[in-house]
């Protein structure tokens, strides 16, 4: 529970999930419901909502579990255009000319979720500068670090 509690903490909110749900299976946790959790027994592969793992000091969030934080309203977020959504999709960084909205405070070296105009969230990335001090739209104002278009991108390689 400690490394899903503390992700979330970098984005400046705090995710609450009952223990007696998330389920550890070596270095990967899971969300089950009741039912499920009856049936649980040490030899599956997959159960419930797969949240992320942890490699060492590193977690590695599921989307499933960043959408959970983007729907906490207090979560460092920024909105991003249609033809930004685009391109990080792509694997692209995001430009401050891309951004329509900026929730939380962030600072430079921070995380932040990047949503599109329907609040879906899209991934997130480090902050490039302080969110107070908006750039100029030609500067990156978030450096992608993790999107949905990065599954089909490592299919595509093998």
């Amino acid at each position: 529970m400690k490394p899903i509690a503390d992700f979330a903490k970098h984005f400046g909110t705090n995710l609450s999930l009952d223990e007696r749900f998330v389920f550890k299976k070596a270095n990967r946790y899971f969300l089950i419901n009741e039912k499920l959790r009856s049936l649980i027994s040490d030899d599956f592969f997959y159960a419930g909502t797969y949240l992320g793992k942890d490699k060492g000091d590193v977690f590695f969030p599921s989307f499933s579990l960043l959408a959970m934080i983007a729907e906490r309203k207090e979560a460092n977020s920024v909105v991003v255009d249609d033809k930004s959504e685009w391109l990080f999709i792509c694997g692209r960084d995001v430009f401050w000319r891309g951004i329509n909205k900026v929730t939380g405070m962030r600072k430079k070296g921070e995380l932040t979720l990047v949503l599109n105009t329907y609040g879906e969230c899209l991934g997130f990335g480090k902050m490039t500068s302080d969110s107070k001090v908006k750039q100029g739209g030609q500067k990156v104002a978030v450096e992608n670090i993790s999107d949905i278009g990065d599954f089909l991108r490592r299919e595509r390689r093998k």
